[in-house]
C-alpha cells in the first residue's frame, strides 16, 4: 500500500474513532461497549419495580444464604436478581432473635439477628421526610430513609456496591425488648406514651434518644456482609478535616488528584475510578461525610470501594454540595460505564425510577419530592463538569474504558 493511500485509511480511522467519543458524549450507541451498557441500562429499567411480600418458592435456600452467594470481589450482588425482592422482604418481616447495641461509630443504631442467624443494622428514624438539615453538609442525625434511598440510587446507577437496605417497622414492645441484651435495655425510657431508647455511640445521650410512635418505630435495615468477606477501612484520599479553619490539601490544591495518582491503590488497578464512581453518587445523595470507606481485605487495590454508611444524605434538598465531586473535577476522569449511565438518565428520568424503585419499601414514601428533583438538577450538574473536563483536555484523556469483572471464589 502506497504511503498516500495509508495516510487516507489512518485518517478515516482517526475519524471514526472521534465520531465514537462524540456518540459518547451525547449519550449515544455508537461502539460495542456503548450497546452493553443500553442492555444493561434496559435490564436495570426492568427490573426496578418489586413486588411486595414476595417469597422464595424455587429453592430450599435462605434468602441469607443466596444474599451471601451474590458478593463478589466488584459487586455486593449481581445485575440479574430475581430473588431480590423476596430477601428484601424478608429483612423487612423476619422474626428478630436477638438485639444488642450498634457497633462502634458516631451515631445511634442497633445490630439485629433474624431468624436463621442473619445479622441487620438498624437505624431509627430521626427527622420526617420534610424536615430540613441546616448547617454544614455533614451536619444532623443520620437518615434512615436515606440508607434506603441509597441503596436504590445504586441500583440505578449500576454500581451495585452498596448492601442490601429496606425500611420496616418493628415493636419495640413485643419484638425488641424480649431479646434485648441488658446494654441495649439499659437506654430504653419514656416520653409521653412514646418509648424511645438512646443506645450507645460516640454521641449517644439519654437527653436525645429516638422514638416511636407508640410502640412502632420506623428504621431502616442494612443487611451485614458476609464474615467471608473481611472488610478493610481506608482514609478517603478526598476526606475532610471536620476542623474549623483548617482545610483539606484538596480543599486548596487544585492539583491534588496528581499527588493522589502516585499513591496506592489510586496508582494502579479501579480504585480511583471507584472513588469518582462515588463522588458522582454522594454528589447525587448529598452526602459530604464520607472521611473513610471500606474494600475487602487483602484486595491489592482491586476491591470495589463499599457504598456503606450512605445516612449523613438528603438532608437538604436545595443544597448541591459541590466540593462533593472534587474527585471528578480535580481528576477529570471518569468511567465511559458510568457516563454512559448518567446520560441515560438525563431529562428527568432519573427521579422517575427512583420512584418506580421506592415504592415497593414499606415505608413508602422514602423521599419527599424535593429530594427527587434535585437528583435531576444535581445530575446536570456532573453532565456539565464532564463536559468542561472534555473541552479541557478531550474525550481520550477524561472518558476512561474501564471494567473489571472478577470472578466469584
Amino acid at each position: 500500500m502506497k504511503l498516500k493511500q495509508r495516510m487516507v485509511v489512518l485518517c478515516a480511522v482517526l475519524l471514526l474513532l472521534g465520531l465514537a467519543k462524540i456518540f459518547l458524549l451525547d449519550g449515544g450507541e455508537g461502539s460495542a461497549a456503548s450497546r452493553r451498557d443500553v442492555r444493561a441500562f434496559r435490564k436495570m429499567e426492568a427490573s426496578l419495580s418489586l413486588p411486595r411480600g414476595a417469597r422464595l418458592t424455587h429453592t430450599l435456600q435462605s434468602p441469607w444464604e443466596i444474599a451471601s452467594q451474590w458478593v463478589g470481589p466488584r459487586e455486593v450482588y449481581p445485575e440479574e436478581t430475581p430473588e431480590l425482592a423476596a430477601v428484601l422482604t424478608a429483612m423487612s418481616t423476619a422474626r428478630i432473635e436477638r438485639a444488642d447495641v450498634g457497633y462502634k461509630g458516631t451515631q445511634l443504631k442497633a445490630l439485629l439477628v433474624l431468624d436463621g442467624g442473619q445479622k441487620v443494622v438498624f437505624k431509627p428514624k430521626r427527622y420526617n421526610r420534610d424536615y430540613v438539615v441546616e448547617g454544614e453538609p455533614y451536619a444532623g442525625y443520620d437518615r434512615h430513609n436515606a440508607e434506603v434511598a441509597a441503596f436504590h440510587l445504586d441500583r440505578i446507577l449500576g454500581f451495585r456496591r452498596a448492601p442490601l437496605v429496606v425500611g420496616r417497622h418493628v415493636n419495640l414492645r413485643t419484638e425488641i425488648k424480649p431479646v434485648a441484651t441488658d446494654q441495649l435495655l439499659s437506654t430504653f425510657l419514656s416520653q409521653g406514651n412514646n418509648t424511645c431508647f438512646y443506645g450507645k455511640c460516640y454521641y449517644c445521650r439519654e437527653t436525645e434518644p429516638a422514638c416511636a410512635e407508640g410502640e412502632v418505630m420506623e428504621g431502616s435495615v442494612t443487611l451485614w456482609l458476609p464474615d467471608v468477606w473481611p472488610l478493610q477501612k481506608h482514609r478517603h484520599p478526598w476526606g475532610r478535616t471536620y476542623r474549623e479553619g483548617k482545610l483539606a490539601r484538596w480543599e486548596y490544591d487544585e492539583s491534588y488528584c496528581d499527588a493522589v495518582k502516585k499513591m496506592p491503590p489510586y496508582d494502579a488497578g479501579p480504585r480511583l475510578l471507584d472513588v469518582i464512581d462515588t463522588a458522582v453518587f454522594d454528589y447525587l445523595i448529598g452526602n459530604a461525610d464520607r472521611h473513610h470507606y471500606e474494600s475487602f481485605q487483602d484486595d491489592g487495590g482491586a476491591s470495589m470501594l463499599i457504598l456503606l454508611d450512605n445516612a449523613k444524605s438528603f438532608g437538604n434538598a436545595a443544597l448541591d454540595e459541590r466540593s462533593i465531586l472534587a474527585p471528578l473535577y480535580q481528576c477529570c476522569m471518569i468511567r465511559v460505564s458510568t457516563w454512559n449511565r448518567l446520560n441515560f438518565l438525563k431529562g428527568g428520568a432519573l427521579s422517575s425510577a427512583m420512584r418506580q424503585a421506592l415504592a415497593f419499601d414499606p415505608i413508602h414514601p422514602v423521599l419527599a419530592e424535593p429530594h427527587l428533583a434535585a437528583l435531576d438538577r444535581r445530575l446536570s450538574g456532573i453532565i456539565a463538569t464532564v463536559k468542561q473536563c472534555v473541552e479541557a483536555q478531550g474525550p481520550d484523556n477524561t472518558l476512561i474504558e474501564d471494567r473489571m469483572n472478577l470472578p466469584h471464589p
